[in-house]
């Protein structure tokens, strides 16, 4: 199974847990991390980018994952990318090397499909 195919897979099903549970708060967490990437001056790509940064620095791989794909479809180069995942590398120091792999893995992927 490939790494976005395990990933979809755990996300789509947490996501039904998550939901099933028709609590308030999940929903409205869920909807302002949602406009968050919707709205404002800033392109998709950037944002994506910024999230992937974000996610290297608190060492989240499944939002590594999900803002990689994303900043991928939206047209993200790979000189992008690795400026990107070098700031979080510069802001969070070795213990983001594991998640760099991740997301170099995650990216070869992508690229060869």
């Amino acid at each position: 199974m490939s790494i976005f195919e395990e990933f979809d897979k755990r996300r789509d099903h947490g996501n039904e847990l998550v939901m099933a549970q028709d609590y308030f708060p999940y929903k409205r967490f869920f909807n302002l991390d949602t406009n968050a990437f919707n709205y404002g001056a800033i392109d998709d790509k950037i944002k994506e980018l910024m999230g992937l940064s974000c996610s290297l620095v608190m060492r989240c791989n499944d939002c590594i994952l999900y803002h990689l794909r994303n900043a991928y479809n939206n047209g993200a180069t790979m000189e992008e990318f690795n400026e990107t995942m070098n700031i979080a590398l510069t802001i969070s120091g070795s213990i983001v090397i594991p998640h760099l792999r991740l997301a170099l893995a995650a990216l070869e992927e992508l690229k060869n499909k």
